[in-house]
């Protein structure tokens, strides 16, 4: 599973890198959720919460069924 979600972070990583931002994943659990880091602009940001659930998290459920959540670390 780790390796689909790392497929799937490549993917979302050039819309934070063109914020000024990043995402790193840290670890994903036997649970099925998946910590991560955000940095740089998004590192900071008001609205990274939502760019992680609506964004980040949204998408990773759609491509990775089994993913059960996202949250930073």
């Amino acid at each position: 599973m780790r390796e689909k979600i790392e497929k799937v972070i490549a993917e979302i990583r050039p819309m934070l890198q063109a914020d000024g931002g990043d995402i790193t994943l840290i670890e994903v659990t036997p649970e099925g959720i998946v910590k991560v880091r955000l940095t740089g602009a998004c590192g900071g940001c008001p609205m990274s919460q939502l760019t992680l659930k609506m964004g980040v998290e949204r998408y990773l459920k759609e491509r990775v069924p089994e993913v059960k959540e996202v949250v930073t670390v």
